[in-house]
């Protein structure tokens, strides 16, 4: 069935005809738009790209000057704001309007991650203990937590102010880095126990009946000694600096046994205790222990075609016309309002 497609970005964009002669740094802001504006095209659906969206009147005018049957959701922020988006897909399902992904509900409480972090102690899913300072309050550590101690948002992602200075292991570096996510990212601040281990994730893709992709690691190859092994935002985001330290993202190798099978297990749980919907990808870390621990939940990952839950869907079989076809598929069973 041919499909209007309401393609909705954060940014502003014209996206190119083709990506020749264009550089990997050139096409990297905006190359998640492009793979899957194209890969719609591809699959003969009408598609529109609305972006820089920064008031509902623009999307309620869309709505209704093209009647799109469903809205492809790729918003990360909206008014510079990640929590905002979830009050987006919440006026979509007021005016009727199918969108893909995570519905409001779902992506709100997996967005504040100390709220998340609670429910999910509660239902006694490993974690690493931690605690919220927020913005006007005194900065004082619990003494139950104890360093070192990583340091970030408490609602954004992206690893937005995450740097190696994020892991601290005294109360003054830790009053600076948690100062630092008020005063330059503006908002709360969450320290959490820094776990020493591999970093771990899996893709996530259903509604009511899951499935599951390989578990993805992420290698520090050229990482220089005594460097802890975390997703910086110049890790995550900056080419250059991936290339120069050997940071690449894979299937992951030579697991110890019964390690796939409990990610999988808690993936799927922790999933339904969110009441996750659409697709998302689980951040793990795998101690030299043995012990597992959930680091992140994150809804609408990245949809890039090169990027990890795009690859380790392929390696299921899954190629990214599928992926973005059933996509599409749960959008339309689930996020009707």
């Amino acid at each position: 069935m041919k499909l209007r497609v309401l393609v909705l970005t954060h940014q502003k964009i014209e996206l190119p005809t083709s990506l020749k002669g264009l550089s990997e740094k050139e096409i990297a802001p905006w190359k998640t738009e492009y793979h899957v504006v194209n890969t719609l095209k591809q699959l003969k659906h009408e598609t529109k790209l609305l972006g820089d969206v920064d008031e509902v009147a623009a999307i309620r005018t869309t709505l209704f000057d093209w009647k799109p049957h469903i809205t492809f959701n790729l918003l990360e922020e909206f008014r510079g704001e990640g929590i905002y988006v979830p009050y987006v897909l919440g006026y979509l399902q007021l005016m009727r309007q199918p969108f893909t992904g995570c519905h409001p509900t779902g992506l709100q409480v997996a967005d504040d991650k100390a709220l998340a972090k609670k429910l999910l102690r509660y239902h006694r899913i490993p974690a690493p203990d931690f605690a919220v300072f927020p913005r006007g309050r005194t900065i004082r550590r619990p003494r139950r937590l104890s360093f070192p101690l990583f340091v970030k948002s408490s609602t954004e992602h992206g690893s937005a102010g995450i740097a190696q200075a994020s892991l601290v292991t005294n109360d003054e570096k830790l009053t600076e880095r948690v100062q630092f996510i008020h005063e330059q990212i503006g908002t709360d601040a969450l320290a959490e126990e820094y776990i020493e281990g591999r970093e771990l994730y899996l893709g996530v893709i259903g509604n009511q009946r899951l499935q599951t992709f390989p578990v993805w690691e992420m290698r520090f190859e050229k990482l220089a000694d005594g460097k802890p092994r975390i997703a910086t935002e110049r890790i995550k985001w900056n080419l250059e600096y991936q290339k120069k330290h050997g940071i690449k993202t894979g299937a992951a190798k030579d697991l110890p046994d019964g390690v796939a099978d409990r990610i999988v297990k808690l993936s799927k749980r922790v999933y339904r205790i969110l009441g996750l919907t659409g697709y998302a990808r689980m951040d793990f870390r795998l101690a030299e222990d043995g012990k597992l621990f959930l680091l992140e939940p994150n809804p609408n990952p990245d949809l890039a075609r090169d990027e990890d839950f795009a690859e380790s869907a392929k390696a299921v079989g899954m190629g990214y016309d599928r992926l973005i076809a059933k996509i599409l598929k749960l959008g339309l069973k689930t996020n009707r309002g």
